[in-house]
């Protein structure tokens, strides 16, 4: 499965803790700086085929919580393991466009 940006955020919105789908929406926003752009249809579609590849599931939400509020969801294991090889692989993608930067001169700031 090739993981969007939009997948990125969507694990990282639920790897801390459940949250309803709402609530992963704006944790992208403030997460992004709003660089991330999310619509509710955008949102669930990619979380359906999270769910389909084992990558996030349904969750029990708290006690007290309002109904209205949907179902809860979370990064399952396999998940972030997922989440783990993205962070790796964007890590490598900075330390190659790092290394195009030109060594400073000697003796020059």
């Amino acid at each position: 499965m090739d993981i969007s940006n939009l997948d990125i955020f969507i694990l990282i919105a639920l790897a801390g803790a459940p949250a309803h789908g709402y609530a992963a929406m704006q944790d992208i926003r403030e997460r992004s700086a709003g660089r991330v752009r999310v619509s509710t249809g955008s949102f669930y579609r990619r979380l359906s085929i999270l769910i389909e590849a084992g990558l996030v599931e349904e969750a029990p939400g708290p006690k007290d919580d309002d109904p209205r509020r949907g179902a809860y969801y979370r990064v399952t294991a396999h998940g972030r393991q997922a989440l783990a090889r993205e962070r790796d692989r964007l890590a490598a993608v900075v330390a190659a466009v790092d290394a195009l930067r030109p060594a400073p001169r000697r003796g020059r700031p």
